[in-house]
């Protein structure tokens, strides 16, 4: 079974939706689905270097007032899922591209999930600014990849045509929000569904042969 998760690095409800996937394939553990996160951008216009965050609020919630009720609901959602978001911390609100095309890296030495985890951990517990290419060196070797490595691979451009291109084939293909699942390639999720009703999704994917997806 593949499951491909779109999803951006700065999306709570992306955060929550991981979880709440783990908790329903522990449910079902012999399921062992190859599970592959793909690119998505909440703020596809977002300057390289990011923007400071109380500015970002305001601007895409119309005011602090309004972004506090947003994130009063994600916090009480978050905890339900075990998930303290420590949303003070955070001072900038980054550009994804770097962590996506880090998150495609990691595909290649099967640490993807690892590095997701790792991304939001520092983002959402810690405020770390996961669009700046040493934050994301670092990571990434706490994440068991060669630091090395990855400083040389986000200095150059090598995967930010795929990122950007798979972005906009998520969107061409209708996904206007993360976190989306898509179940061997066919069967679509939108949302942070709650763990029963992706485990009905699992049941119907392990009932149906593995296709590649989108």
């Amino acid at each position: 079974m593949i499951i491909d998760v779109f999803s951006d690095t700065i999306c709570p409800w992306c955060f929550i939706g991981k979880r709440r996937l783990e908790s329903a394939l522990a449910d079902r553990p012999a399921a062992a689905p190859l599970v592959r996160w793909r690119a998505f951008q909440l703020n596809p216009d977002m300057p390289p270097q990011g923007m400071e965050r109380q500015l970002y609020l305001s601007r895409k919630f119309d005011g602090p007032g309004n972004a506090e009720v947003v994130y009063s609901r994600i916090r009480k959602t978050g905890l339900e899922a075990d998930i303290a978001f420590n949303f003070q911390a955070i001072e900038r609100t980054p550009n994804t591209v770097q962590s996506h095309r880090l998150i495609r890296y990691a595909g290649k030495e099967a640490r993807q999930d690892e590095l997701v985890e790792a991304l939001f951990e520092a983002y959402f517990f810690e405020g770390r600014d996961i669009g700046d290419d040493e934050v994301l060196v670092d990571i990434a070797a706490d994440s068991g990849l060669n630091g090395e490595a990855v400083r040389a691979f986000l200095a150059e451009d090598d995967m930010v045509a795929e990122v950007l291109a798979e972005d906009m084939a998520a969107r061409k293909a209708g996904i206007n929000g993360v976190p989306c699942f898509i179940f061997n390639g066919r069967n679509v999720l939108a949302g942070a569904q709650p763990p029963e009703v992706l485990i009905r999704m699992i049941d119907l994917a392990l009932a149906e042969p593995d296709e590649d997806a989108v």
